[in-house]
């Protein structure tokens, strides 16, 4: 059995989506899946039967402005995939659930009353032989059923203001990215083409992979050795923090590892990250170790 260490309220396993495939191919809206990939082709190649395909980059990226959706696109959205705001959402997805946390984060920041993430992602599902189709899935279009202007949940944001205020303050930064990006060595991973002018990183903050979150089969540390990382680094539940990546998404798994599963107090998620702060003008950038 693929069972999880942490509350399914957050984070279900494979198992629990796999015991549940029906209710997630049905048209009542009770329950939705959703697969969250950069790369669609994944899904076009096979997906978990019932899953709804989400295009992180054109259905999670604002059309008007380099920014995650707005409340009336992201309602539009959920509608359009067969959800209310009665709904339980459960998304996975590529590249150890990056896209698919950045798409929890956006849930929680709205105030999406009951969204979870599938331990393992899209790579443990696949790796582990749970079933495949390639019919894609399209829920009748509902109503979401309520407004989500304003933002129910602004504190688990931090905008590029408040990161700035936050510099040589008790609030800890910590950079999810490569060492080589936080170094200044690179401005994006390899094989990525979204960059930044400048390298490096914001001042004092503690670079902690955001690998280190994960086991080798994709799925999350248990909490004992989750724990560990952070306190290894000196990071402390009760510290105020913001985490940052290249564009939101990494960064986001990174918050939901603290805020969601261990339960640190106040964890936000500079979704801006080195796109916008490496590209602005006269930001305060460190290159050192």
């Amino acid at each position: 059995m693929s069972t999880s260490p942490y509350p399914s309220s957050v984070l279900v396993s494979p198992d629990w989506v796999a015991d549940r495939l029906d209710r997630f191919e049905s048209a009542d809206p009770g329950y939705r899946l959703l697969e969250v990939d950069v790369n669609t082709s994944f899904y076009d190649y096979g997906h978990a039967p019932g899953a709804v395909k989400i295009d992180w980059e054109t259905d999670l990226r604002s059309d008007d402005y380099h920014d995650i959706v707005g409340p009336t696109e992201l309602e539009q959205l959920l509608g359009s995939c067969g959800i209310t705001d009665e709904t339980t959402v459960v998304v996975y997805g590529d590249d150890s659930n990056w896209f698919a946390a950045h798409m929890y984060w956006q849930l929680t920041y709205y105030g999406h009353p009951d969204v979870r993430i599938m331990d393992g992602g899209r790579g443990y599902w696949v790796d582990h032989d749970y079933p495949l189709s390639r019919e894609p899935v399209t829920p009748p279009t509902v109503s979401y059923g309520r407004s989500l202007s304003p933002p129910a949940n602004p504190s688990v944001r931090a905008s590029r203001e408040e990161v700035l205020d936050a510099i040589e303050t008790d609030t800890t930064f910590i950079d999810v990215r490569l060492p080589e990006e936080y170094r200044g060595d690179i401005t994006a991973p390899p094989g990525m083409n979204e960059m930044a002018m400048r390298g490096g990183h914001i001042p004092g903050a503690e670079n902690v992979f955001w690998a280190d979150n994960i086991r080798p089969d994709m799925r999350f540390k248990p909490p004992a050795k989750l724990r560990e990382v952070y306190r290894s680094r000196g990071i402390e539940p009760s510290e105020d923090i913001i985490v940052y990546c290249r564009i939101g998404e990494r960064s986001s798994l990174t918050w939901f590892a603290l805020s969601e599963l261990l339960g640190y107090e106040s964890v936000r998620n500079y979704d801006g990250s080195w796109t916008e702060w490496g590209n602005m003008i006269g930001m305060p950038i460190e290159t050192s170790e």
